[in-house]
């Protein structure tokens, strides 16, 4: 009962001002964006990354972006065997790996 009335007198709580007519609060997020590239002076686009392979579906399914173990964002379009391993995603990945 404490926390109800807490509540109602809270000025940041949604409970303190509900609309009247619908007894609903209303919940106010702020407006993010996802970030969809990285500035990396296009060094990293010659390297084929270290992503999980359920990433790599998903994205290629939704079409959202993937962060490779070096932290490079993007959306895989081209095949990875065509281009070298990134050596920060294999360097992440053998300290991970203890390999």
């Amino acid at each position: 009962m404490r926390d109800a009335a807490r509540n109602e007198t809270d000025p940041v709580s949604p409970l303190s001002n509900p609309d009247a007519n619908t007894g609903t609060a209303v919940l106010e997020r702020s407006q993010t964006e996802e970030q969809t590239s990285k500035s990396d002076d296009g060094d990293a686009d010659r390297f084929a990354h270290y992503v999980s392979k359920d990433r790599i579906m998903e994205s290629r399914m939704t079409g959202r972006p993937v962060v490779a173990l070096c932290g490079k964002i993007w959306v895989p379009r081209h095949d990875p065997s065509q281009y070298p391993v990134c050596p920060d995603c294999k360097r992440i990945y053998e300290e991970m790996t203890g390999k």
